[in-house]
């Protein structure tokens, strides 16, 4: 009877340090993983609370180069978030099986190992690479899973096993989500964006995976964009906006009036007033975001670009002008921010806007009384100031009546 070698953690972490060396802007993951030492794994797998089990044989067979090459592959299953996007991908197909959950592990080892390896970090044999489902690389886990099904080519795959954390299925080793030194949501999305910063940070030493990752964390299109979008379409749908009574077509009640004509209720489309934040603290990625949100507002509302109105302000309003072309519209602006400025010059228009839309990154006091119509807020990111380190430093909020959606922000 043969018994199983004991686990040699010092192995381990010799791994993780050769992996951070050979991979800096990884540090934050791979420290931030728990190391289980279990028997009952197959080889090496993580779950989605960033804990990582390893079984003690897997840990003596494999060269301690080649244990953190498969560190770094098994952290970046949780950094690209691929038990979340299994899934949702689950749900949007209507898979649920085993089988189903081995492709989408295959399927996201073919998106992490396409430029994993290389520069100090020795390829595992049995990596699974795009070449090995025929297909090229450069690609995303669910565009490998709309090309490849299991077949000929994958059936030497049928061991692979990357735990939940790679595809989303909760394995019977696993401590689940009540277990011990388990990562928080809250911890978990701050890993991925200290990560995300640190390749941002220093361009050109990430590879091309990694940068676009790192692009799209720390500038997710979702869910914000549908967040605002909605609230736009919300106000310019609301009762009162846009509604106006004509005699051109007289009302369907005016039979049950005999001798008088009743005007019927038109709607056209709502006026928008858009005040945009051109403060020194607003970045100049920040004003291109703008520029687009103002053109997504202009076909909230129908594609009249007429009934869009763009004020650039900081400490003072600048000029009002209609909306052409977005790109057209000049952000001009710097030093301190004062929206009540923009508010009073936007509410002196005639005819006066039926919905406000501000983008401001929140630094600015606000006015103290509601603007009588709908307004909603977009805030930007902000960089914290030296002053909001004091205890006592209260930072400026938007007014309770303004529907206020997070510019930028998501989980990462």
């Amino acid at each position: 009877m043969t018994t199983s070698p004991a686990f040699d953690a010092n192995r381990i972490y010799a791994a993780r340090l050769y992996a951070v060396r050979a991979r800096p802007y990884l540090a934050t993951a791979l420290h931030a993983l728990h190391i289980v030492a279990s028997p009952r794994v197959p080889t090496i797998g993580v779950d989605r609370h960033w804990r990582c089990y390893i079984s003690p044989v897997f840990v003596a067979q494999r060269p301690v180069e080649e244990l953190a090459s498969v560190l770094v592959h098994e952290v970046s299953h949780l950094l690209r978030d691929h038990h979340g996007r299994s899934d949702r991908y689950a749900r949007a197909h209507d898979l649920g099986g085993r089988a189903d959950r081995l492709r989408m592990n295959i399927a996201a080892d073919a998106e992490i190992n396409d430029d994993a390896f290389g520069d100090g970090l020795p390829l595992p044999d049995d990596a699974v690479l795009p070449s090995t489902l025929q297909l090229p690389a450069g690609q995303l886990m669910e565009d490998y899973l709309q090309q490849f099904g299991l077949g000929p080519c994958t059936d030497r795959l049928a061991w692979l096993d990357c735990g939940s954390g790679a595809d989303g299925l909760s394995r019977e080793w696993e401590w689940g989500p009540e277990g011990a030194n388990a990562l928080s949501d809250e911890q978990r999305g701050a890993v991925r964006f200290r990560v995300a910063h640190s390749i941002i940070g220093q361009p050109g030493s990430a590879p091309r995976g990694w940068q676009r990752w790192a692009e799209e964390a720390l500038h997710p299109t979702q869910p914000w964009r549908t967040l605002l979008g909605a609230a736009i379409r919300s106000a310019t749908s609301a009762s009162g906006a846009g509604d106006d009574y004509t005699y051109r077509r007289p009302a369907r009640r005016s039979a049950a009036v005999p001798g008088a004509v009743l005007p019927s209720l038109r709607r056209t489309p709502p006026r928008v007033g858009v005040i945009v934040d051109t403060s020194g603290s607003v970045s100049d990625a920040d004003l291109g975001s703008a520029l687009l949100e103002v053109a997504a507002i202009a076909r909230a509302v129908g594609g009249r670009r007429d009934r869009v109105t763009v004020l650039s302000c900081d400490a003072a309003a600048r000029i009002v002008h209609p909306l052409c072309q977005a790109e057209d519209i000049p952000l001009v602006g710097g030093g301190g921010t004062d929206l009540r400025a923009g508010f009073a010059r936007m509410l002196r228009l005639r005819p006066r806007p039926d919905v406000m839309v501000v983008l401001t990154d929140g630094e600015t006091p606000w006015p103290s009384s509601r603007p009588g119509c709908r307004t909603i807020v977009g805030l930007f990111p902000r960089i914290a100031t030296r002053s909001e380190s004091n205890p006592d430093f209260v930072p400026d909020r938007p007014p309770e009546w303004a529907r206020v959606v997070q510019i930028g922000t998501s989980a990462i």
